[in-house]
C-alpha cells in the first residue's frame, strides 16, 4: 500500500478554505500514486472548534462539505476528520472512496483535561471497522484512542489490521514529539501493526499544531517522520508483508483471543474477509516488498506507470530544544496574524530582553516590512535602553518610532496631584507610565490597524509583575507562557541561527529593569529568575505543594511569597490576551483556578 499523510493547516471555521484545502491535498496525493491519504482530526471544521458545534447550520454545513470531499475521491480511497452527526455530534473519521462514504469511525477515548472539552460536544463512539484495500486491512482511529494501551488500536490490530491510521489535532508544548514518539513506537510494537499517525499543523488562538507526522513499522521502528511546524505530505510505500510475518513468529498472535469486527471493502479492492484467500492472493501478506493494489484496484492503472518505483522514505529531523520552541512562537503568532485578517503589528521596545524576542519573533512571523517597534522614554529610561531599542529596530529592519512619555506623564500626576497630595510616590505613579505606553499603542493600533503585540514572559504573568491597561494592553501575547530564563535561550538561539547579534548583546548582559523608577531592577521585588522559575514551575506546571517545594532546597520564605503572588495575580491574567502556548501547563485553558479564592497553601516549615 501506499499511502500519503497529508498534515494540513485548517482554520476553524474556514469549511469553504478548509474543503478546498483537502480537495487540492488529495489531488496531490492522487498524482504521488497513493492509494490512501490521511487528513487531521476535524480537518473539515478546524480543530477546536469549540462552541460552533452548538450551531445546527455549522453541522449542517460541514455535513455537506464532506459530501463534496467525497465526490472527488475517486482513484485515491482518503480518511477525513469531520463532525458526523447522528442523533448527536461524534468526532469522526470519514473513510472516502468511489466518489462516497463508505464508513465512519467514531472517536471512542474523548479527552476532558488540560486544553480540551470533548465531553463537552462529542458522543462517545466505539471501535471502527476494518477496512480492506488491494488485499490490505487496515484500522482507523481518531488522536486520543492511540494513547490508550487498551484501546482501539489494540482491537483493530487483534482483528486483523496490519496498520492502523490515527489522525490527530495534538496541541504543541515542548518536548512532546519524543513523549509522542516513544508512545506510537510502543502500539506498534505492541500491536504487531504499522502505525501511521498524521497530525494537524498550524496556530489556533493559543494552541499551535506541530505537524511531525510519523509512521512506525511492527517492529517498532521510525520509517518516516514530516516537516515540523509546516505543512507536508509523507508518502511512503508500506510492507505490509511484514506485518503477517512477524505475527507468524509471534506466540501472542497464537494465544491471543480473536477479535471479532467487520471488514468492509475499499475502493473496488477484494474485501478479503476469507484470511485464506486473503493469503494466497497476489497483494496479501505473503506478498514481499512494498504492497501493491489488486488489479481491480482503481489506482492499479497509477502504480502500473509507476512500474515498480518506490517512494523514497523521508524522516524529517526533529527540531532542536530550544528551536523548537521557537519555531512554535512564529508559527502561533503568524498564524494568529493571518487567520484574524491583520496584516501589520506595533511592539513598544524597551531596549529590554523581552520586547527584543517578541520583535524577532514578529520579523520572522510576517517580515519586517510589516512590524513597527516604539520607542517610548520616560524621565527614568537609561541612555543603554533607548539605544538597544534603536539598535534592535535597526538590526532586524523594522519602522521605528520615538513617542516620548514625559508631556503625558506630567499631566497625568498634575491631574492626580490633588487626589494624591500627602502619600508617598510609589506604585501608583509608576504604572502612570506603563499605562501611559499601552495608551500610546492603542492609540497606534485604533487609527492604523496594527495589533499591539505585548510582551510579558510567564515569569511575569504568574506573578502579577506586570501592569493592567498598561504593558498588558494589546492583542496577542506571543511570550506569555515563556518562563524569564528560556527567554534568554531564545534569543541567543535566535542570534546564533543567523550568526549575528540581531539582538545586541547588551540586551542579553544587563540587568532585567521596568525603569519605572531610578535605579529599578526587577530583583528588587523578585527572587532571582532562576529561582523564580524553577518555583513556578514546580506549583503551576507540577502542583507541588509549597512544602514540597522548600524541600527540593529552595528558601521556604522565598516559595510562600511565590505561591501567594501566583495565587492573587489570578485576576490579572484573565485579562490578558491570548498568547502562543507552550509549555505543558499554561495559563488559562490548561490552568483553570477561580478568581474569587480564598484558600491558601500552607506556609512551608522553615
Amino acid at each position: 500500500m501506499r499511502l500519503a499523510l497529508a498534515q494540513i493547516n485548517s482554520t476553524v471555521g474556514d469549511l469553504e478554505g478548509n474543503t478546498r484545502k483537502i480537495l487540492d491535498w488529495t489531488a496531490r496525493a492522487r498524482e504521488e500514486g497513493a492509494d490512501l491519504v490521511a487528513f487531521p482530526e476535524l480537518a473539515v471544521t478546524g480543530y477546536p472548534p469549540e462552541d460552533l458545534l452548538l450551531k445546527p447550520d455549522f453541522l449542517r454545513a460541514n455535513l455537506a462539505c464532506l459530501d463534496e470531499i467525497a465526490r472527488a475521491c475517486r482513484g485515491i480511497a482518503a480518511v477525513v476528520g469531520y463532525v458526523e452527526v447522528a442523533e448527536a455530534a461524534y468526532n469522526a473519521a470519514g473513510l472516502l472512496a468511489d466518489g462516497a462514504l463508505v464508513e465512519v469511525t467514531r472517536k471512542e477515548r474523548l479527552p476532558n483535561y488540560g486544553v480540551f472539552d470533548e465531553e463537552r460536544y462529542f458522543r462517545t463512539g466505539k471501535t471502527g471497522p476494518l477496512f480492506a484495500l488491494g488485499g490490505a486491512r487496515f484500522g482507523v482511529n481518531v488522536c486520543e484512542d492511540i494513547w490508550y494501551p487498551t484501546g482501539p488500536a489494540a482491537a483493530q490490530a487483534a482483528a486483523g489490521a496490519e496498520l492502523i491510521v490515527n489522525i490527530n489535532a495534538s496541541p504543541y508544548h515542548r518536548g512532546k514529539w519524543s513523549q509522542r514518539e516513544r508512545m506510537l513506537a510502543t502500539r506498534a510494537t505492541d500491536s504487531t501493526a504499522i502505525v501511521a499517525y498524521v497530525n494537524a499543523v498550524g496556530g489556533q488562538d493559543e494552541l499551535v499544531f506541530d505537524g511531525a507526522s510519523v509512521i512506525f513499522d511492527e517492529r517498532g521502528d521510525l520509517v518516516a517522520r514530516g516537516k515540523s511546524f509546516a505543512e507536508d505530505l509523507l508518502v511512503v510505500d508500506l510492507d505490509l508483508g511484514a506485518v503477517f510475518r512477524s505475527r507468524l513468529h509471534d506466540p501472542r498472535w497464537r494465544r491471543g483471543e480473536n477479535v471479532g469486527l467487520p471488514c468492509i471493502a475499499v475502493g473496488g479492492g477484494s474485501a478479503a474477509t476469507d484470511d485464506r484467500a486473503r493469503a494466497t492472493a497476489p497483494d496479501g501478506p505473503l506478498a514481499t516488498g512494498p504492497q501493491r493494489p489488486a488489479r481491480d484496484s482503481p489506482h492499479a492503472t497509477q502504480h502500473a506507470a509507476l512500474q515498480g518505483d518506490c517512494a523514497p522514505r523521508r524522516i524529517e529531523p526533529p527540531p532542536g530544544d530550544v528551536e523548537e520552541v521557537y519555531r512554535a512562537l512564529v508559527l502561533g503568532t503568524a498564524d494568529y496574524l493571518r487567520k484574524n485578517g491583520f496584516e501589520r503589528v506595533v511592539i513598544g521596545l524597551s531596549g529590554g530582553i523581552d520586547s527584543s524576542l517578541v520583535a524577532a519573533v514578529a520579523v520572522d512571523a510576517i517580515g519586517s516590512k510589516r512590524v513597527t517597534g516604539v520607542s517610548m522614554p520616560s524621565r527614568y529610561s537609561s541612555d543603554h535602553s533607548k539605544l538597544d531599542a534603536q539598535q534592535l529596530a535597526e538590526n532586524l529592519g523594522v519602522d521605528y518610532l520615538t513617542v516620548p512619555i514625559e508631556p503625558a506623564f506630567i499631566a497625568y500626576r498634575e491631574m492626580l496631584a490633588e487626589l494624591f497630595a500627602g502619600s508617598a510616590e510609589g506604585l501608583a505613579e509608576e504604572n502612570i507610565q506603563a499605562r501611559v505606553r499601552g495608551m500610546i499603542l492603542m492609540a497606534l493600533s485604533n487609527k492604523f490597524g496594527w495589533l499591539v503585540l505585548t510582551t510579558g514572559n510567564k515569569s511575569e504573568m504568574a506573578v502579577g509583575y506586570a501592569t493592567l491597561y498598561g504593558d498588558m494592553a494589546g492583542g496577542f501575547a506571543v511570550i506569555k507562557d515563556v518562563p524569564k530564563m528560556l527567554v534568554y535561550e531564545l534569543c541567543r538561539w535566535r542570534n546564533a541561527r543567523d550568526g549575528r547579534p540581531a539582538i545586541p548583546e547588551n540586551v542579553l548582559e544587563k540587568p532585567p529593569s521596568a525603569e519605572l523608577r531610578p535605579g529599578q531592577q526587577d530583583q528588587d521585588s523578585l527572587p532571582p529568575y532562576e529561582v523564580l522559575d524553577a518555583i513556578i514551575t514546580a506549583y503551576v506546571e507540577e502542583d507541588r505543594s509549597a512544602s514540597e517545594i522548600a524541600h527540593l532546597g529552595y528558601d521556604a520564605e522565598t516559595v510562600a511569597r511565590v505561591i501567594r503572588l501566583v495565587d492573587t495575580a489570578e485576576y490579572k491574567r484573565r485579562q490578558a490576551p491570548p498568547g502562543v502556548k507552550i509549555t505543558p501547563r499554561a495559563f488559562g485553558r490548561d490552568r483553570r483556578l477561580p478568581i474569587t479564592n480564598r484558600y491558601r497553601q500552607p506556609v512551608p516549615l522553615a
